[in-house]
C-alpha cells in the first residue's frame, strides 16, 4: 500500500505531478499495523517519526491531573499524525487505534529532501496540520461557549465529513464507530449527557439512529446548531507555484 489516500487529499489542493506522486510513494515505504486499542505513541514518549493514517480509525488524547481523559481529535485515513515531532523530541499526546489500523511511518529527517525537492508537498502537509489547528480552536471554543447539544452535533458532523474524504460512497448515513464515553471525552460531557443530547437531536428530527448508524436528516440546521465549519475545505494553496514539470 502507498500513500494513495494522502495523494488523493493533496490532489484536492492542487494537481500532483508524476514526480510528486513518486516522492509520496517513496515516503510511504514503511508501514505498521495496529490492533484495536493498541497505542501508536504515548504522551511524553520520545519520537522522531511522523505517521500518515492509511486505514482504520484512531484518536489522540491527553490525560489530565485527575486521571480523566481529554480526547483531542478523531483520526481517519489521510490524516497526518504526530507532527509535533518536527519541533519536539517528545510527544504531547497519546495516539491509539480505535479499530485495526495501518499507518505509514516517516522519520522526520525524510522531510528535509522532501522540502528541497518537492516543497509543495511539505506545504500541503503544513496546511493540513493548520486545518487541524483551526478545528482544535473551534472545539475549544465549543466546549467553553456552546451548549452540550451543539458539541455533540459538531462531533457527528466532523466524523461524517472526515469519513466522506476517505470514502466517497458515504453520504448522509454512516456508521459512527464511537462510544458515548468517547464522544463525552471529546466534548467535556458524561456518557449519560451525551445520550440525552443524541436523543434530543433525534427528537428534533436532525438525526436518525438505527443499528449503530447515524443519518443526518437536516444538514443546514445541524450545521447551524453545531456552529460547525469544515476547515479542510477552506485550505487555499493557490499561492504556491507549481513545479516546472507540471
Amino acid at each position: 500500500m502507498t500513500l494513495r489516500r494522502l495523494a488523493d487529499q493533496f490532489g484536492g489542493l492542487f494537481e500532483l505531478t508524476r514526480s510528486e506522486r513518486d516522492a509520496l510513494d517513496r515516503l510511504g515505504e514503511r508501514e505498521r499495523t495496529l490492533r484495536r486499542g493498541q497505542p501508536l505513541l504515548r504522551e511524553n514518549d520520545r519520537s522522531t517519526e511522523l505517521f500518515f493514517l492509511l486505514g482504520g480509525q484512531m484518536m489522540s488524547y491527553v490525560l489530565l491531573d485527575d486521571g480523566s481523559r481529554q480526547i483531542l481529535r478523531f483520526l481517519f485515513p489521510g490524516d497526518v499524525l504526530a507532527t509535533a515531532a518536527i519541533g519536539y523530541a517528545t510527544s504531547p499526546e497519546t495516539l491509539v487505534a480505535l479499530t485495526e489500523s495501518v499507518v505509514c511511518v516517516v522519520d522526520r529527517a525524510q522531510l528535509v529532501p522532501l522540502a528541497r525537492d518537492h516543497p509543495r508537498l511539505l506545504f500541503a502537509i503544513a496546511a493540513m496540520e493548520q486545518a487541524e489547528r483551526a478545528a482544535m480552536i473551534d472545539r475549544l471554543a465549543n466546549i467553553g461557549r456552546t451548549s452540550a447539544k451543539a458539541r455533540v452535533a459538531a462531533v457527528l458532523l466532523d466524523v461524517r465529513d472526515r469519513m466522506q474524504r476517505s470514502d466517497a460512497t458515504i453520504g448522509d448515513s454512516f456508521t459512527l464507530g464511537l462510544t458515548q464515553e468517547e464522544i463525552g471525552d471529546a466534548t467535556g460531557l458524561t456518557a449519560v449527557h451525551v445520550n440525552r443530547m443524541l436523543r434530543a437531536l433525534e427528537d428534533e428530527r436532525l438525526i436518525a439512529r438505527a443499528s449503530g448508524r447515524v443519518t443526518i436528516l437536516d444538514e443546514r440546521m445541524m450545521r447551524r446548531v453545531a456552529n460547525y465549519v469544515d476547515r479542510i475545505t477552506g485550505i487555499d494553496l493557490s499561492w504556491v507555484p507549481a513545479p516546472a514539470e507540471a
